[in-house]
């Protein structure tokens, strides 16, 4: 691919370092979206063995595809940006997977729908993977499949040291019907999850609460999202369907951007819409049932697109830790004495690079 950059590869700074022991290790990865996979994947390069966990399943945390009769839905991340260096390198890996997006976006000034400024020039290239947004995560992670290196539907509970091997780590997981299994012989875990989810795990583990503090100095915000088809849209009597713009940022007090899901590369011609509300709007409304949420973000949809027409496929699913707003501030977190370490887009930011850029530099840390 030929994505511009604006940054050039850097080096994680001497204190970063994890000052890792020499020789192979075996190390745990818990959570298989963009970070943990990369984390994986280069501990693996570097002759590492690794065990990646994931609850769900498949790969990408929020680069997520909801497949659906009418088509697929990016319902969490829409896009991304390629800015490191590093990241366009290993994008080039994955040759045709990954193409650019010309949103046509345009930015709402009001719930009437009225646009302030139409085909905005967008300030860099907007990429997707084809044919969904968790194309990406999940080609990186097939050697690591092909290998036994990945357990799905396999959440981690709890944190232990190896009844054993005292300097190992051991993790007590449950899967699928509720069936538990432990695993052993851990060199060190590295969380790559959203942080609460680390800190809670750190917590009920009792281990590892050193890292706790820079955890719960994170504040990362839930998002609820709309998922609709219109399939009559495809029919030749009807006009064009809704506004002829593609992507919108909105200023709705319940909507903060909507996307036409059939304007990406690589999809198929359904009338999809995603429709993501603000982070405000869905902290207020988080506990609120889906199906009233569906309801009120219907009402706003309408309102700002136009589009009156009932949606035979209408979803809504809530993202409980979506969009960081206060990160970390570095690429990474990691205990020597415990050999605990969490990584994530949490980090330094919430795009997809981000993840990306933490997951590496926590693994070349470690080697």
């Amino acid at each position: 691919m030929t994505a511009k950059t604006k940054s050039a590869s850097k080096t994680p700074s001497p204190a970063s370092k994890a000052a890792p022991p020499s020789g192979p290790r075996h190390y745990a990865v818990v959570g298989a979206g963009i970070a943990g996979i990369t984390c994986a994947r280069t501990l693996v390069q570097a002759g590492h063995r690794v065990t990646v966990f994931e609850k769900s399943r498949g790969f990408g945390g929020r680069m997520a595809t909801r497949q659906t009769e009418f088509g697929g839905f990016d319902h969490g991340t829409q896009y991304f940006t390629v800015r490191d260096a590093r990241f366009e390198k290993a994008l080039a890996t994955a040759p045709g997977l990954v193409r650019p997006w010309s949103a046509n976006t345009v930015r709402i000034l009001d719930e009437a729908g009225r646009v302030v400024a139409s085909s905005l020039p967008p300030k860099e290239a907007h990429w997707v993977a084809t044919p969904g947004m968790n194309a990406l995560v999940k080609q990186w992670a097939q050697p690591l499949a092909a290998s036994g290196s990945l357990a799905l539907q396999t959440q981690v509970i709890r944190m232990e040291p190896d009844k054993l091997h005292p300097e190992h780590w051991q993790l007590q997981t449950e899967g699928l019907g509720g069936t538990s299994r432990v695993y052993s012989g851990f060199d060190a875990v590295i969380l790559a999850v959203p942080s609460p989810q680390a800190h809670a795990l750190l917590l009920s583990s009792q281990h590892g609460k050193a890292l706790m503090p820079a955890l719960s100095g994170v504040s990362i915000a839930p998002c609820w999202t709309l998922m609709l088809a219109f399939p009559q849209a495809l029919q030749p009597t009807l006009p064009h369907l809704g506004p002829h713009w593609n992507a919108a940022r909105s200023t709705h007090h319940r909507i903060a951007w909507l996307a036409r899901e059939s304007s990406k590369p690589g999809r198929n011609a359904i009338e999809r819409w995603t429709i993501q509300a603000s982070p405000e709007w869905s902290e207020r409304h988080l506990e609120d049932d889906a199906e009233r949420v569906k309801a009120k973000m219907l009402k706003a949809f309408t309102e700002v697109t136009g589009i009156r027409a009932q949606p035979p496929h209408a979803v809504a699913h809530r993202w409980r830790y979506a969009q960081t707003t206060e990160p970390l501030g570095k690429p990474f977190l990691w205990d020597a004495k415990s050999r605990i370490g969490s990584c994530g887009d949490w980090c330094l930011g919430h795009r997809v690079e981000d993840g990306f850029i933490s997951g590496l530099e926590m693994a070349l840390a470690l080697v």
